[in-house]
This record gives C-alpha cells, sequence and structure tokens, in this order.
C-alpha cells in the first residue's frame, strides 16, 4: 500500500535528520528521480518539514534576539514556499500517473488532493517522533509522561486514519470513482508583483 511505503520513508527521513544537532543540514536524498520520482519527493518532503519544525521550535523562544528572528522568519517563508512547491509537484505526479484513468460520470472530486493528504502525513510523523521523545524524558513527571502518551496514541490513530484515507483516495482515483482537481496555491506574499509592500520597491 502507498502509505506503508510513504510512512517508512517520512520515519527514515525524521530519522536521518536527528542524527545531528544541527538545523540546517544538506538534505542527502537515498532515492533518485529516475529511479522512483515519488521517493524522491516523498523523502524531499519530509526533509523541508523535520527542518521547519525546528525552525519553528527555535523562533519561539522568547528571548530570541529580534534580528535574529527576523533572520528566521525569512528562513520559513522561504521554507514555506518551498513545501507548497513540493506539494504541487507530487500532485503533478499524481495527475500525470492518472491521466490515461476513464473517469465514471459519477465520479465525484475529493475535498483535498492526494498531496496535501501527504503534506498532513509528514507533519503527522514528526508530531508522532516528538511525543514519543515526550513519553520517555528522563526529567519528565509521571504525570506528563502518562499525558503525552495519551496524546501519542491519538496521533498513532490519527496516522491509521489518514493512512487509510490516502490509500482509498489514490484507489479511487485508479478506479475512476474519483478524479484529482488540482488548485495551485497562489500565494501572493511572496510574488513582487502581487504582493503591494513588494511591488512598491520595483519602482
Amino acid at each position: 500500500m502507498f502509505s506503508k511505503k510513504a510512512n517508512q520513508i517520512f520515519d527514515d527521513v525524521i530519522k536521518t535528520y536527528k542524527k545531528k544537532s544541527a538545523v540546517e543540514q544538506k538534505c542527502i536524498n537515498p532515492y533518485k528521480k529516475e529511479d522512483s520520482l515519488i521517493d524522491f519527493l516523498l523523502f524531499e518532503k519530509c526533509w523541508i518539514d523535520a527542518t521547519q519544525w525546528a525552525y519553528e521550535d527555535i523562533i519561539r523562544d522568547p528571548n530570541i534576539n529580534a534580528e535574529e528572528a527576523l533572520v528566521l522568519k525569512r528562513k520559513i517563508d522561504a521554507s514555506n514556499q518551498v513545501r507548497t512547491d513540493t506539494v504541487e509537484y507530487i500532485d503533478s505526479y499524481f495527475l500525470e500517473k492518472y491521466k490515461n484513468v476513464i473517469v465514471s460520470k459519477n465520479a465525484k472530486i475529493n475535498s483535498e488532493s492526494p498531496a496535501w493528504v501527504i503534506d498532513r502525513m509528514s507533519i503527522l510523523a514528526l508530531k508522532i517522533y516528538h511525543m514519543h521523545l515526550e513519553t520517555v524524558r528522563e526529567d519528565a513527571t509521571d504525570s506528563h509522561k502518562e499525558s503525552c502518551t495519551k496524546k501519542l496514541n491519538i496521533l498513532l490513530e490519527q496516522r491509521t486514519d489518514l493512512s487509510t484515507a490516502i490509500d482509498d483516495l489514490l484507489l479511487d482515483i485508479e478506479q475512476g470513482t474519483k478524479y484529482m482537481k488540482v488548485y495551485k496555491q497562489m500565494k501572493m506574499y511572496n510574488d513582487e508583483d502581487l504582493n503591494p509592500v513588494l511591488r512598491a520597491l520595483k519602482k
């Protein structure tokens, strides 16, 4: 099933990323585009998410220097753009894969495209990893560990549900009972022609 492979890749990414303490690391993707484009994209996607998770932790330090925070905010913005671009790349992969499917006249559209479900799965893998750490933290109280264990169980249940959802969705698309319709995010704040502040700087 697709979800099993995706979750395994996400777990491998997180383990690899966490081997080093550095926030910014070069992503050495073990998968090649020419061998398996989707595996390559799944690895890239989760690596982006793992790096951004670290950024998000750091910027919440109430004592962070204002200049450092601004630099970090810019990195988060850039990371979000790359994340969105990668999600759209993944959807392009599925559009190409299923382009010759004969769609049933009664076919319905899904509220989320496959790639945005995958986006949620990748971030969920990070939540599971970090919540598990809280359940075994040596300096944590028993009540903290107990609370985090309950949360971890909910996250694991959510992963099961999301995994079923993506597998069912891909099967429905393959069989023509659902069809893909992808809307580009069309983010405006990074576009110097659409963001009035950036546009003013061009004059």
